[in-house]
């Protein structure tokens, strides 16, 4: 099963439905921006749990906030009319390629040292 495509599919059925009735309806209502801040609240928590990981159930909060902001930003991606797809794919581009010369080519900067 692939999970992110299912999720993208119910995200855009939930799209259409009563704001007041839907969590996705409402934030997507709610435009760019308050997704955008959403999917900030998610990486903070993200961050929050990864520093407390190693105290007891700490993998799994850890766990439980990245799918948080995994989903929130998938409605992101939504919101914009991009596909998980076109993520994935720049993923694979990526792929294989040293992060430092990744980096560069995307900031512009001069090859790094060797």
């Amino acid at each position: 099963m692939d999970v992110l495509a299912a999720l993208e599919q119910v995200i855009a059925e939930r799209r259409a439905a009563p704001a007041e009735r839907s969590y996705v309806a409402s934030l997507l209502a709610g435009g760019v921006d308050k997704v955008a801040r959403k999917v900030g609240e998610e990486a903070i928590e993200v961050i929050i749990a990864a520093k407390n990981a190693d105290e007891p159930r700490g993998a799994e909060l850890l766990v439980g906030e990245v799918a948080d902001l995994w989903f929130h930003s998938l409605v992101l991606l939504a919101a914009l009319d991009v596909s998980h797809r076109d993520v994935l794919d720049e993923l694979a581009r990526r792929f294989g390629t040293s992060g430092i010369v990744e980096k560069a080519r995307r900031t512009g900067a001069s090859k790094p040292a060797e």
